[in-house]
């Protein structure tokens, strides 16, 4: 089986230090992997990476066959609206905007024109999806915590990525509420969705498939 993900000896410096030395990384569809360190230790520049929201100094990076390591940054937009799906531990939803245009908005900036009754069956199916349809019509400040993360994800998944990265989805939420996320979070491997889960969580690590460290600029398996 093709992987879906694959980084060989991926390097990266910032502002003149080391931070990734040499990571080597292989997603298949369906599989959930948590990436732990201290902080500092690169994590997030790990999930940039694989975001293409920047490019390494060195190393390969193939997405399925094809090596898009050197990916020019309009290609790489494309690509990344249309491949990837991105969780922050930040919920950046617009306030002004109900649930179901924040999650809209994905599709906008993502795959271009789609006619309205097509698109609201897509926004409703994700709301749906992360259990909280019943709440289309509400605005952030009307949420909970939990409830405005369960929006993000759905604005994540909402364009039916193939790859999910999560940076510290949960370290906002309180213990009850980020379980409930990152239930959300594990089901969407089960259709085939890849997720990589930065956090410093050891109890959410150890649900996923793969639990890695990130540690001198390598990863590691951790258990």
């Amino acid at each position: 089986m093709i992987p879906l993900v694959r980084l060989s000896g991926i390097t990266k410096s910032l502002q003149g230090n080391q931070i990734l030395t040499g990571v080597d990384l292989t997603v298949h569809s369906g599989e959930a992997i948590a990436v732990l360190g201290r902080s500092g230790s690169g994590k997030s520049t790990l999930l940039s990476l694989i975001g293409l929201f920047d490019r390494p100094d060195g190393g390969s990076y193939l997405l399925g066959e094809r090596n898009i390591t050197r990916l020019p940054e309009r290609r790489a937009a494309a690509l990344r609206s249309a491949e990837f799906g991105f969780v922050f531990q930040r919920f950046f939803l617009l306030k002004h905007l109900t649930a179901a245009q924040n999650v809209a908005m994905a599709l906008v900036n993502g795959q271009g024109w789609l006619p309205r009754r097509k698109r609201r069956a897509k926004v409703m199916a994700a709301l749906d999806r992360v259990g909280i349809a019943h709440l289309a019509k509400h605005r952030p400040p009307r949420l909970s915590g939990g409830e405005q993360q369960r929006v993000a994800i759905a604005r994540a998944l909402v364009r039916e990525p193939r790859m999910l990265l999560a940076d510290e989805p949960t370290g906002a939420l309180d213990t009850e509420t980020g379980n409930l996320v990152i239930d959300v979070l594990h089901e969407a491997t089960k259709e085939g969705c890849g997720l990589v889960l930065v956090t410093h969580d050891w109890e959410h690590a150890n649900r996923m498939d793969r639990v890695l460290r990130l540690s001198e600029g390598q990863l590691g398996e951790a258990r």
